[in-house]
C-alpha cells in the first residue's frame, strides 16, 4: 500500500478528567489535570433536552467532533465524516440484550433508536445540518486505524477535508464480563489535503504495534478506543513516528511532520 497523506487542521479530545485537547496536551507535558473537569460531555450542538436524552457515546462523539471543527476553523455542515467505534454504546447494548431476554415487549423505542452503530453519526448530521456523507466503521481493536485509513482514502479520492471521530464507552452488566472497557474516551481530527497543521503520512504494513506507553495512553488504556491514544501522544509530544494496531499481524505506520 502506498502512503496516504493529510494535514491535521483540527483536533478534539475528551476523556474522564481531561475534557479538551489543551487539557490533554498539558497533562501529557506535566501530568497536571484541570481541577474543575466536567463529569460528562455537553455538546452544544444539541439542544438541552436532546443532551439529556442522548447516550454517552453520542455525547462524547459530538463533543470532540465539534471541538475539532472549531480548532480547524471549519463549519461542521461542510465536512464528510467518518465515525469509528469498537463497540458503539455498550450500556445500551447490554440493556437491549437483558430486556430482550427478560421482557422483550418492554424495549424502549428511544434506546432501540440509539442502539445502532451509526447513532452518533446520525445525531451529528442532524445537529450540524450536514448533508455530506457520514460513514460508520467498526473493526474491533483496529477501529481507529481502519477509520483513519477510510478518512485518508476519502481525502485522497474525493473530499478536500474529512472529519474523523473515534469514541467508546464503558462496558456494563454481563457485557462487562466478556469485553473490557472503562470510562469514556473520544478523539477527533479534521484532515485536509492542503493547509497548515502537522503533516500525517500513513502506510499499512505487516507486523504488530506495541501498546502505547505515553501519558495519554496510560491514562486511557482501560477504554476500548485506547489504540488511538499513541497518535494523540505523538501529536502532544511532537514525535515523528507512531505505529497503530490495524488488525491481527497488521499495523498502520504513521509519520508526522510538525510545524
Amino acid at each position: 500500500m502506498s502512503a496516504l497523506a493529510a494535514r491535521i487542521a483540527g483536533v478534539g479530545f475528551w476523556t474522564d478528567g481531561l475534557p479538551d485537547w489543551p487539557a490533554a496536551r498539558a497533562y501529557a507535558a506535566s501530568g497536571e489535570r484541570p481541577a474543575d473537569a466536567p463529569a460528562k460531555p455537553a455538546p452544544q450542538l444539541l439542544a438541552p433536552n436532546e443532551r439529556r436524552r442522548a447516550p454517552p457515546s453520542v455525547l462524547v462523539a459530538l463533543e470532540v467532533a465539534l471541538a475539532a471543527c472549531r480548532d480547524a476553523g471549519m463549519a461542521p455542515d461542510r465536512l464528510p465524516s467518518v465515525f469509528t467505534s469498537t463497540h458503539g454504546d455498550l450500556g445500551i447494548t447490554d440493556y437491549m440484550c437483558a430486556t430482550l431476554a427478560s421482557a422483550p415487549t418492554e424495549v424502549s423505542p428511544t434506546r432501540f433508536h440509539n442502539s445502532v452503530h451509526n447513532a452518533a453519526a446520525g445525531y451529528w448530521t442532524i445537529g450540524a445540518g450536514c448533508m455530506h456523507t457520514a460513514t460508520a466503521v467498526s473493526a474491533h481493536r483496529a477501529s481507529f486505524a481502519q477509520g483513519l485509513v477510510e478518512a485518508l482514502g476519502q481525502l485522497a479520492t474525493d473530499a478536500p477535508a474529512v472529519l474523523l471521530v473515534a469514541y467508546d464507552t464503558a462496558a456494563t452488566g454481563l457485557l462487562g464480563t466478556v469485553t473490557r472497557s472503562e470510562g469514556l474516551l473520544g478523539g477527533a481530527l479534521v484532515l485536509v489535503r492542503d493547509g497548515g497543521g502537522p503533516l500525517l503520512q500513513a502506510r499499512l504494513e505487516d507486523g504488530d504495534a506495541a501498546d502505547g506507553e505515553g501519558p495519554l495512553a496510560r491514562h486511557g488504556r482501560a477504554n476500548a478506543m485506547a489504540p488511538m491514544l499513541p497518535l494523540f501522544d505523538a501529536l502532544a509530544a511532537g514525535a515523528a513516528t507512531v505505529a497503530l494496531h490495524a488488525g491481527p499481524g497488521r499495523r498502520l505506520q504513521v509519520e508526522l511532520r510538525h510545524g
